[in-house]
């Protein structure tokens, strides 16, 4: 686990490893293994969680002793979600989610249904800093972003890599949309705005916003 400080709050990454896609079509028979980012962020009281992924007894034990706030879900992939009920019924707060990855959350979870919905601009508050949404859609429908103005960063989920944007293979991806989301959500950022990503290392607005042409031109 990591830790950053900034304002009153601090961001903590946890590291979590598990398998997607076992047992379902288009997917080794063992499934992929995957690691995620789980993002902490608030103080010694309380904490926003940031996906919820693969393994609710390592996110509780970070959280340890704080309130949790809430669970903010990036977007329903099944390895952001995955032990996202488990983990708000361990540290008894809710899960939130935009209602266009429904249909996602629920080839995992079933009928069983995030607490709230996400919405554009709606924002939380924890240890001084306020966290808005910001729905970035394109890896999915209901993909969101969550920025920080006051911290100059952004949790860009599988949004924004180092390197580009997240994948778009799927038939209610969008390549377009996702570069759209980008350049309109994102890039306006500050250009030291730090961009936590859902997987992988961290970036920033100002190393990638100078690749978008690059994108644009290689299609992914």
């Amino acid at each position: 686990m990591t830790t950053g400080t900034g304002a009153q709050a601090r961001i903590e990454r946890i590291i979590t490893t598990g398998v997607l896609g076992a047992g379902r079509p288009g997917y080794p028979a063992g499934g992929v293994p995957i690691e995620n980012n789980v993002w902490l962020l608030g103080d010694d009281d309380a904490v926003l969680v940031i996906d919820a992924a693969h393994d609710a007894d390592a996110i509780a034990r970070a959280v340890g002793d704080r309130e949790a706030l809430g669970i903010l879900l990036t977007h329903g992939h099944e390895d952001h979600v995955n032990a996202a009920v488990e983990t708000a019924r361990r540290l008894d707060t809710h899960l939130y989610l935009h209602p266009a990855d429904l249909f996602l959350w629920e080839e995992t979870h079933g009928d069983r249904t995030p607490d709230f919905e996400l919405a554009e601009g709606a924002t939380f508050l924890v240890a001084g800093a306020e966290v808005a949404t910001l729905h970035t859609p394109g890896h999915t429908p209901g993909s969101v972003c969550f920025a920080l103005p006051a911290l100059r960063t952004v949790f860009s989920g599988d949004t924004l890599f180092e390197g580009g944007p997240g994948a778009t293979r799927w038939d209610y991806s969008s390549f377009p949309g996702i570069v759209e989301s980008i350049r309109t959500r994102l890039f306006p950022l500050p250009a030291e705005t730090v961009a936590h990503p859902g997987h992988g290392a961290d970036t920033t607005i100002g190393a990638e916003a100078p690749a978008l042409e690059d994108w644009l031109a290689r299609g992914w």
